[in-house]
């Protein structure tokens, strides 16, 4: 048995598909067909159930699955961990950000640390919060900021930030006349929401079924930017966090008549061992924004993190 055929078991599992895992992979089809069937062959069972359009795991395919899984966890930790010692002094950081989270986190807090601590490779991937907990997953990143909430799971939790999600309007929008918006009242505007695997956007919905209505979504976007621009030319409405609502002038922002507040964190693999430069990033990130709220994240960390990380 070699670790080349269960990363193939690991990758055909997860996405359903040899023509799927092979092209992830890199590798030919054929090969990765015959490397699953050698290692059932090994082991006497059938581990995929392959009578479906899609391949799903057997019984024993699943169990096998969660060994797999454990065994090439400890593989990846055991060559960090000898990268740590190779590099000593250097590193490397894949991190995971929610575009509304980063508009305000990513100027100060990622060329604070950088400056801090040249010596590690800060990579960032722009994604919603639950795509990020899917890379987490799937060990395509180290660490990620995200909404937290109550399915989050097998994770490490740093609690960062609280803020509430306010109405964005255009000018002269009849409920912009209102102290707060009730959620029944937006049934039949517009909506502009961002992209799939967002937490914000499975809020908003969560929210909308609860108030017996389907949302008319006339378009999803990863930039901010552009929600802006099309809910100031009253193409439609949204909702953003209050630290960037009200930064907007050309936009109206009202809280919600039944207020939604999220809190923001930063989350990692429990058990997955942690490099120095992973170390040295929670470190500073616990020392710079330790029980705040998202207007004091926005006014000023850096120098916090800048005394607690030199200390």
């Amino acid at each position: 048995m070699e670790l080349r055929q269960l990363k193939y078991f690991q990758k055909v599992s997860r996405l359903q598909s040899v023509t799927k895992a092979a092209e992830e992979l890199f590798v030919a089809q054929p090969s990765v067909t015959a490397s699953i069937h050698k290692l059932e062959a090994e082991l006497g069972l059938a581990l995929f159930d392959r009578s479906q359009r899609n391949i799903t795991l057997t019984v024993e395919g699943s169990v096998f699955l969660r060994r797999v899984d454990e065994i090439l966890s400890r593989v990846d930790d055991a060559v960090a961990e000898m990268n740590d010692y190779r590099l000593r002094q250097s590193g490397a950081i894949r991190v995971g950000i929610p575009s509304m989270i980063g508009v305000f986190l990513f100027p100060k807090v990622f060329t604070t640390f950088t400056a801090l601590y040249p010596q590690y490779e800060l990579t960032v991937v722009e994604e919603g919060t639950i795509s990020i907990l899917r890379l987490l997953e799937q060990g395509k990143l180290d660490i990620g900021f995200v909404v937290l909430f109550d399915q989050i799971k097998d994770l490490e939790v740093l609690p960062v930030a609280k803020g509430q999600m306010m109405v964005c309007l255009p000018p002269g929008h009849p409920l912009a006349e209102l102290p707060a918006v009730p959620m029944s009242s937006l049934h039949d505007e517009p909506f502009i929401l961002l992209k799939k695997g967002t937490y914000n956007r499975q809020m908003i919905l969560e929210q909308c079924e609860k108030n017996h209505f389907v949302p008319n979504i006339i378009f999803s976007t990863s930039q901010l930017e552009t929600i802006i621009g099309l809910v100031e030319k009253g193409v439609g409405i949204s909702f953003l966090l209050d630290v960037i609502a009200r930064k907007q002038h050309g936009i109206v922002s009202r809280p919600l008549e039944e207020p939604l507040f999220l809190e923001t964190g930063l989350v990692w693999p429990k058990g997955r061992y942690m490099s120095n430069a992973i170390k040295a990033f929670i470190s500073f990130v616990t020392a710079s924004f330790s029980a705040k709220t998202l207007d004091d994240v926005e006014g000023d960390p850096v120098n916090e993190g800048r005394e607690e990380s030199a200390s």
